[in-house]
């Protein structure tokens, strides 16, 4: 797909999923319910999906509960399991550029992204676990005589993991994979703005041999389908990715139906701080630009505040706005677009009202602001920056998930790590220096889960991603993520004489 005419008739010649998968059987809501599926490429409706209730999400954790019970996933050999999703992991490598064109259609990001990002991150995501799964070891206790005690990893059960828009696959198969490398069952209940490679991936995964029941997919809306899954007494564990605001909602459906364990992975307001020394000003420039402006700022550790050493400020600032300024908003599916929509009418909604926000309250626009390509159609808006922005202004502390940069200033790193702390999130920061001793005394300091140090988005799928404060908790990636769908049995045997 070397051509937007190239892309558009592979499109058009898509044939998009249209059913749920529970109990390995492709299926529509019960009441026959369905919703319309709009493509923020031009706002039009792609498809009509599922819009599941109770009723489906009682069904499909009833299936996960049975495939659990009866063993037939959790009791093979790890080899088996593991030939399964790396079996998945092929299909999906095979299926790539429908699945890439299913995640442009869906968020509208550039189909050149989901090509060589989103669906590689995803298929290497299944491969990662599924290699992983058979290296994971129990414990032997300092036995005395008599005595012989260990620890084992028991699976937890059924999985309902409630996936965002932003990364569709990618996000899906961070929990996914894990959860099924250990032996549960998933429920698997996508965002309704970006339902379609979650409906392919499990009928994917029937391909793969992962029996019935074992996977399934809910499509519908966080009100219905979504909380009929956080307050199902038989979910063992919700693994979200989202809102603080629905984060909480389901610590309270946790509490108020069987204090099923809840993994949150919410927001972040990330700093990317650049001191006057950095190594790399243009490196720094360009990160600072793509680190909000990549996947349309929709991203939750986007580097939404930009914190720039005083001295260098004013010329540093001109080589981000240079950089962000030849960005050209395009269609997602036209391969040189770098730039496309964001995922809703509703999202493009709250990034404008945040822009006014930022205006009202005196900061400095020097950079777009206003709404692009409205001939399409669809839910285009142009790349933003404010300056002059104080450590309390609403775009310095609330989550945009919008292509918003807000500038702030400072003197030293004392006052940097002040400012980068005063937040409620702390999912991600990054900092740019020369001197060994201010990157170990900052990063020590930050209070995020990831930190990056010269460079930005810098680690992989070995390395855990999780948040402090109300950016959650419970960490994906790495070997840390499997751990979290287990639980720990401890074994003692009382040896007696012959």
């Amino acid at each position: 797909m070397q051509s937007l005419s190239q892309v558009q008739a592979r499109a058009a010649a898509l044939v998009l999923p249209a059913h749920c998968v529970i109990d390995g059987q492709l299926v529509g809501a019960a009441d026959g319910a369905v919703f319309d599926n709009v493509t923020p490429r031009d706002g039009s409706i792609l498809s009509r999906v599922p819009s599941c209730g109770a009723a489906d999400v009682d069904r499909a954790v009833g299936a996960a509960r049975a495939a659990f019970g009866d063993r037939c996933w959790r009791a093979l050999a790890p080899a088996a399991r593991k030939k399964a999703l790396l079996g998945l992991a092929e299909l999906m490598e095979r299926d790539r550029e429908d699945l890439a064109l299913m995640e442009a259609l869906d968020t509208g990001k550039p189909i050149s992204d989901a090509l060589t990002v989103d669906v590689p991150l995803a298929i290497g995501t299944t491969r990662w676990y599924g290699e992983a799964l058979d290296k994971i070891y129990g414990e032997v206790g300092p036995n005395h005589s008599g005595k012989l005690s260990y620890a084992v990893h028991e699976p937890l059960g059924v999985i309902g993991a409630i996936t965002p828009w932003n990364f569709p696959l990618h996000m899906a198969m961070w929990k996914v994979a894990p959860a099924l490398a250990m032996g549960n069952s998933v429920v698997l209940k996508p965002a309704e703005q970006s339902p379609l490679t979650a409906m392919r991936v499990a009928e994917l995964a029937l391909e793969a041999g992962i029996p019935p029941g074992v996977f399934n997919v809910v499509t519908g809306f966080g009100e219905t389908a979504g909380q009929a899954l956080s307050r199902h007494m038989d979910v063992d564990m919700i693994a979200f990715t989202g809102s603080g605001a629905v984060g909480r909602r389901l610590m309270i459906a946790s509490g108020e139906s069987n204090l099923k364990r809840v993994s949150l992975e919410l927001g972040g307001k990330s700093p990317q701080i650049v001191f006057a020394d950095c190594p790399d000003l243009d490196a720094a420039a360009q990160a600072a630009v793509w680190g909000i402006f990549y996947n349309q700022g929709e991203v939750c550790t986007a580097a939404s505040r930009l914190l720039v050493q005083k001295e260098i400020k004013e010329s540093f600032l001109a080589r981000v706005i240079e950089i962000a300024r030849a960005i050209e908003v395009g269609d997602p599916l036209d391969p040189a677009t770098r730039f496309g929509a964001m995922v809703s009418k509703e999202q493009l909604d709250t990034a404008t009202r945040y822009i006014a926000k930022g205006l009202a309250e005196g900061g400095e626009l020097v950079l777009g602001g206003a709404r692009a390509r409205a001939e399409s159609g669809g839910f285009y808006l142009e790349p933003t920056i404010f300056d002059n922005l104080t450590p309390t202004s609403t775009l310095a502390r609330e989550e945009v998930f919008g292509p918003v940069l807000g500038v702030l200033t400072f003197d030293d790193a004392d006052e940097a790590i002040r400012i980068a702390n005063d937040t409620v999130f702390g999912l991600a920061a990054g900092l740019w220096t020369a001197n060994i001793d201010v990157a170990m005394k900052v990063s020590r300091a930050l209070h995020a889960g990831l930190v990056w140090v010269n460079g930005w988005d810098a680690c992989d799928i070995t390395m855990p991603f999780g948040g402090f404060k109300q950016s959650g908790f419970g960490r994906d990636r790495s070997l840390h993520a499997l751990h979290k769908y287990a639980d720990l049995k401890s074994v003692t045997f009382t040896i007696r004489d012959a």
